[in-house]
C-alpha cells in the first residue's frame, strides 16, 4: 500500500478519516440556513451534499495547497465550493432524463426524495451557491491575483470547456450510438477529469507555485482523473450495491460504453495502475513533496467504492 513504507495502511486509513471529518466540518461553514419561504430548496441542498462521499476534490485541493507552502483559511471556500459542484453534477446525473438512478452513496438520490422538479432545482441552487462560496475568497486574502486565477479555473473547469462539456458529448453519444474509443476518452478527460484538475489546480495557484509547476500538476490531475474514472466503470462490474453505495451494472443497463466495454477488465485494471504511477513520477518530479496526497494516490485505485 505505501509509497516509501512510512505510513501503513491502517495509520493511513485513520488519517484519511480524519481528513474527511475536517472537510466535512468545512462544508457545515458555508451550507444555508434550512429556513424561509424557500427552505425545501435548502433541505435539498443540503441533504445531497450531508449525503457524504469521499471528498475526495476538496482532500486534493487542500493536501496540494498544503504542499506548496499555504497555510491560511483562503482554501477553504473554493474546497466547499468545489466540492458544491461536484455534488450538483452527481444531483442531475441521477435525474430521469440523465442515468435514472435512486441511490447514491447509499441512500436515496435527491430526486427520489423531494421530487424531479426539486432535484433540478437543488442542483442549479448548489452551481450558484458554490460561486458565491468562492467568491468569499476575495474579502479574506491580500493576494487578490491568485483568488481570481482560481476562481477562473474552477469556472472554466465546472462549464462547457470542462466538465458540463464532457456530459455533453457524453449525452449525445448515447443517444446516437456514435461513441468511440477517442471520444470515450475525451468525456472521461473533461466529464470526470475536469474537476479533480480544478481542484489540485486551485491548490497549486493558492499557494503560489509557480507555472511549471502548475503545469505539472495538471497534468498529473489529468491521469488521476482518467485513473479514478477507469476504477469506476471497473467496480460498476465488479462491486456490490452494498459496498458500492448505488446500483451496479447500471451502465450495461443504460447500453453505456466505457472503458471496460472497450478494453475488458484486466486491461482496465492495468490502465487504472500506469496512469496513477504516471501521476505519482509527476508529483515526484517536484521539489515540494506531501507524502499523505501520494498516498491518497495509490489508494484511489485498490479503493472498493
Amino acid at each position: 500500500m505505501s509509497l516509501n513504507g512510512n505510513l501503513n495502511k491502517s495509520q493511513f486509513m485513520e488519517e484519511l478519516q480524519q481528513k474527511v471529518e475536517h472537510i466535512n466540518n468545512v462544508l457545515e461553514k458555508f451550507l444555508p440556513a434550512e429556513e424561509g419561504q424557500q427552505r425545501i430548496i435548502f433541505e435539498a441542498m443540503n441533504y445531497s451534499v450531508r449525503a457524504g462521499g469521499k471528498r475526495l476534490r476538496p482532500m486534493l485541493m487542500e493536501e496540494t495547497y498544503h504542499m506548496f507552502g499555504g497555510s491560511s483559511a483562503v482554501i477553504e471556500p473554493f474546497m466547499a465550493a468545489i466540492e458544491m459542484i461536484h455534488t450538483y453534477s452527481l444531483v442531475h446525473d441521477d435525474l430521469p432524463a440523465m442515468d435514472n438512478d435512486e441511490y447514491r452513496r447509499g441512500k436515496k438520490t435527491t430526486h427520489a426524495v423531494y421530487g424531479e422538479a426539486m432535484g433540478i432545482l437543488a442542483g442549479d441552487a448548489l452551481l450558484n451557491m458554490a460561486y458565491e462560496t468562492a467568491a468569499k475568497a476575495f474579502d479574506m486574502e491580500v493576494a487578490d491575483a491568485r483568488v481570481a486565477r482560481a476562481f477562473t479555473v474552477l469556472a472554466k473547469k465546472a462549464g462547457v470547456y470542462g466538465m458540463v462539456g464532457g456530459q455533453v458529448v457524453d449525452v449525445q453519444s448515447e443517444d446516437s450510438g456514435d461513441i468511440t474509443k477517442e471520444k470515450l476518452d475525451f468525456i472521461y478527460r473533461l466529464k470526470t477529469g475536469a474537476l479533480i484538475e480544478s481542484s489540485m489546480l486551485i491548490g497549486a495557484v493558492l499557494a503560489g507555485a509557480t507555472k511549471n509547476e502548475q503545469n505539472t500538476i495538471e497534468k498529473a490531475a489529468t491521469e488521476v482523473g482518467l485513473a479514478f474514472q477507469i476504477q469506476d466503470d471497473i467496480l460498476d462490474v465488479t462491486s456490490t450495491l452494498e459496498v458500492l453505495g448505488k446500483p451496479i451494472g447500471s451502465d450495461e443497463k443504460n447500453h453505456k460504453a466505457t472503458y471496460v466495454s472497450f478494453e475488458g477488465l484486466e486491461k482496465a485494471k492495468e490502465d487504472v495502475t500506469l496512469y496513477t504511477k504516471s501521476a505519482v513520477a509527476r508529483m515526484d518530479s517536484l521539489v515540494v513533496k506531501n507524502e499523505f496526497l501520494n498516498e491518497l494516490l495509490l489508494y484511489l485505485i485498490s479503493r472498493e467504492k
